[in-house]
């Protein structure tokens, strides 16, 4: 059984950081790709951050230069490190696997709410 578990979501004032994890298990965590998506109210879902097997990383935008993803292979576990965190950054945040073999092989996490207010 595959489970993705997120944690590290809070609420937090405007520039401030927070770190989310991902812990993943039922899964050769070490060749999927791993990412993390966002969605506020009203809105679609949306990529967020990504890191493949090799530790190729792709980020939106929006969060360029404020957001690093990180994985720690040993511990099947993804991390997002965000700073400068801006209002518009409140979201819930899940977790995504995704294998290399087959896009019909993707797996989400529950999400965990970031709230970005003073």
């Amino acid at each position: 059984q595959v489970q993705l578990v997120e944690s590290g979501g809070g609420l937090v004032q405007p520039g401030g950081s927070l770190r989310l994890s991902c812990a993943a298990s039922g899964i050769r965590f070490s060749i999927y790709t791993m990412g993390w998506y966002r969605q506020a109210p009203g809105n679609e879902r949306e990529l967020v951050a990504r890191i493949t097997s090799g530790s190729f990383t792709n980020y939106a935008d929006s969060v360029k230069g404020r957001f690093t993803i990180s994985r720690d292979n040993a511990k099947n576990t993804v991390f997002l490190q965000m700073n400068s965190l801006k209002p518009e950054d409140t979201a819930v945040y899940y977790c995504n696997a995704q294998s290399p073999f087959s896009s019909a092989f993707s797996y989400w996490g529950q999400g965990t709410q970031v709230t970005v207010s003073s």
